[in-house]
């Protein structure tokens, strides 16, 4: 199960919520065998080379980045999460080919500007995305 502090999702949401272009980030926690806890999000920019609204990457000085914010403060780089503006919060066949299996991808349905959904997704071992539980509270 993947759970989330209420402060967590509320700062999620703020960052997203604006936008027509697809928004993104890093995912940073403690985890177990079982189960992930979110404590804390990095926004990242998004450099895709096309339509910005409907896509998203983040370039590799920013993943390098996001792996040394989590050795120095001793927590996991757990995911990425983005949102899709007018559009409901499940991966895209290009949010499959770019996932690795470890990462929890959260995604953030963002509906005429306003948040609607927020849903986690991870790999199975076929490279295909199953839903992951999330707790916020």
């Amino acid at each position: 199960m993947l759970y989330i502090e209420q402060a967590v999702v509320d700062e999620l949401i703020n960052y997203v919520e604006p936008f027509p272009d697809e928004r993104c980030g890093f995912l940073f926690g403690v985890e177990n065998l079982e189960d992930r806890m979110i404590t804390k999000v990095v926004a990242a920019h998004n450099v895709t080379a096309g339509d910005s609204r409907r896509m998203f990457e983040i370039g590799a000085k920013e993943y390098l980045e996001a792996e040394r914010t989590a050795v120095a403060q001793n927590l996991s780089l757990i995911g990425i999460y983005h949102s899709h503006p007018g559009h409901a919060a499940m991966p895209s066949e290009t949010d499959r080919q770019a996932a690795q299996p470890y990462f929890s991808y959260i995604i953030l349905s963002v509906l005429e500007g306003k948040f609607d959904s927020m849903r986690s997704w991870r790999l199975n071992h076929h490279h295909q995305f199953e839903e992951e539980i999330i707790n916020h509270s």
